[in-house]
């Protein structure tokens, strides 16, 4: 079993085996919204700017920190696989370089697109083919939006979508609200949870909506 937990923004928990990771850990306060309620195993940092980079709220005795990291590893049991990106539309000058992840858990392929500004290079591309679950931002302003994210979920044909980075209430940013890019949705189910967590396997062909913690 893979379970998924949103924790507002970008904050994405995946639970695998005996393994809680936790991707772009963000203080609540800073942002206007609740702080991440989990401590993890496996704590990945997509870029360093304040509202994904608070290690210190999810972190534990023992845990294993990467940040911006690019290359292959296993932790516990899961392939974790770094691609670098870029945080802008002029490769980094503006708002620096961004990571790519991509965890195989449990034999589920989940890619979690951080802060994407741009589109992927086609050598990342290729490797985010075959997902059980693509993570992205759909916001705009400071990541990609709506079409673009759209556009993406055209190109790599995952199994299921899950929006993230996008207004919910409080949050001080101002981005766009994720009803931008469900209008832009055709071929998958839409479900809204009335939970801020769901097991992957019960899901096939969805834009996943987890309800904000």
């Amino acid at each position: 079993m893979v379970l998924i937990r949103w924790h507002g923004h970008a904050c994405v928990e995946v639970r695998g085996g005996d393994l809680t990771i936790v991707i772009d850990p963000h203080d609540g306060a800073s942002l206007g919204i609740k702080s991440p309620s989990v401590r993890a195993d496996l704590i990945l940092v997509s870029h360093d700017h304040f509202d994904h980079n608070a290690v210190h709220v999810v972190s534990k005795e023992g845990s294993r920190i990467l940040k911006m990291f690019y290359g292959e590893t296993v932790v516990g049991g899961v392939r974790v696989r770094g691609f670098k990106t870029y945080h802008d539309k002029s490769r980094g000058a503006e708002r620096g370089l961004n990571t790519v992840y991509l965890l195989e858990v449990e034999g589920y392929r989940i890619a979690h697109l951080g802060d994407l500004g741009d589109r992927p290079e086609e050598s990342v591309l290729k490797e985010l083919q075959g997902l059980h679950l693509l993570v992205t931002p759909v916001g705009g302003r400071y990541t990609i939006g709506p079409q673009e994210a759209w556009s993406l979920v055209e190109t790599l044909k995952p199994i299921n979508v899950m929006p993230i980075h996008y207004r919910i209430p409080g949050l001080k940013l101002p981005i766009q609200p994720v009803d931008d890019f469900l209008k832009l949705v055709k071929g998958y189910t839409i479900a809204r949870l009335n939970e801020s967590s769901f097991k992957l396997e019960d899901y096939t062909n969805t834009v996943i909506i987890p309800k904000y913690p």
